[in-house]
């Protein structure tokens, strides 16, 4: 009876033990900080190839593009990026996982193949227009004058605001994270990008991914206008990080409010000429204090992100800055000026800056 009791013991200590280091927990300051230092300085842009008006048409078998992709992806290393954030899509994934994996697979491999690392970001609830759901198959050509007006969200808000679906989201989750859960391509998850519809979706994916516990940190933005939401996603990212696209004086400011975290802090999003966020005033900035930045963004396109948000068509024609975008559809520079100081900031050895 006594070896049996201790048998009993010895099994519940170990099922105590796998539960734990099989469900992870959020980084310590320590192993988070060792993670940043062991990686160079990202920099990066937020992509999404010209051809595509949403991250649905990226995806979707219709119109993934891979040779325009690795055109464009050469472009971004030929200035010295290091990585890239994308938009995953859920309805594509629903349509068919295996295509889905299969695909979001043969990204990574272009990016690696450039020395590109990948910040997936699993959901969205962005919409610039009509469209709150995405629909795959062909999508919408632009409506000239409307910035990202057939944008699609992932995975829409219908699905977002019917808890219900919640369990189809947890398999999206798993399957994704746990597919490229050791994947050295994958160098950060980003879970949601700007949530605003549903905190508890936005706790549910953090439980999710902890269960996967990858090898890569995870992290939602700090969204300051949603007290509650953000000091939870504060208290439970790995790796800090925000959008700002404002000028240096409030970029800075910022960047001071989330030091108190002491983790490492990376601005997700940012660039926005007319409100002077600058190539020239914010990169810099970004580079002195180590807060990792990916812009907005890459080659000019469907999506129209050189207006300003909220042009309509009825404005036209815009002959104001463009307000994201680095390239011209042709790949020629909007700004040569801006081309060789991000050339310039992103040189490795610190020295020569």
């Amino acid at each position: 009876m006594r070896n049996v009791k201790k048998l009993i013991v010895t099994t519940f200590m170990i099922f105590l033990c796998f539960t734990v280091f099989s469900q992870g927990t959020r980084w310590s300051e320590k192993q988070i900080w060792d993670w940043y230092k062991q990686n160079d300085w990202f920099s990066g842009v937020n992509y999404i190839p010209s051809n595509a008006i949403n991250y649905t048409a990226m995806w979707d078998k219709t119109s993934f593009s891979p040779d325009l992709i690795e055109r464009e992806i050469t472009l971004a290393k030929s200035i010295g990026f290091n990585c890239v954030r994308v938009v995953l899509q859920y309805a594509v994934y629903a349509d068919d996982p295996k295509y889905f994996l299969n695909t979001v697979d043969k990204f990574l491999a272009i990016c690696d193949k450039h020395g590109i690392k990948v910040m997936p970001a699993l959901f969205d609830d962005c919409a610039f227009g009509a469209n709150t759901d995405p629909v795959i198959g062909k999508q919408s050509e632009p409506l000239e004058g409307w910035y990202a007006w057939a944008w699609s969200p992932s995975p829409g808000h219908s699905m977002v605001n019917d808890p219900r679906t919640y369990p189809k989201l947890e398999g999206y989750v798993k399957e994704i994270i746990t597919r490229f859960k050791n994947d050295k391509r994958v160098f950060v998850w980003d879970l949601y990008n700007e949530p605003s519809i549903s905190f508890q979706l936005v706790k549910n994916v953090f439980a999710w991914a902890r269960q996967v516990n990858p090898t890569q940190p995870l992290t939602v933005f700090s969204f300051e206008d949603l007290k509650e939401q953000n000091d939870f996603v504060l208290a439970n990212s790995d790796v800090i990080t925000f959008h700002c696209y404002d000028a240096k004086e409030k970029t800075a400011a910022f960047i001071e409010r989330l030091k108190k975290y002491n983790r490492p802090i990376i601005c997700t999003e940012w660039m926005c000429r007319p409100q002077k966020s600058t190539v020239e005033e914010i990169l810099p900035l970004f580079r002195e204090l180590n807060v990792g930045c990916i812009l907005w963004g890459l080659v000019n396109g469907k999506t129209q992100t050189n207006l300003p948000w909220g042009f309509r068509p009825g404005k036209l024609p815009y002959l104001g800055p463009w307000q994201h975008d680095l390239f011209r559809p042709n790949l020629e520079p909007y700004d040569v000026k801006e081309i060789e100081l991000i050339k310039r900031l992103n040189i490795r050895d610190k020295k020569m800056i």
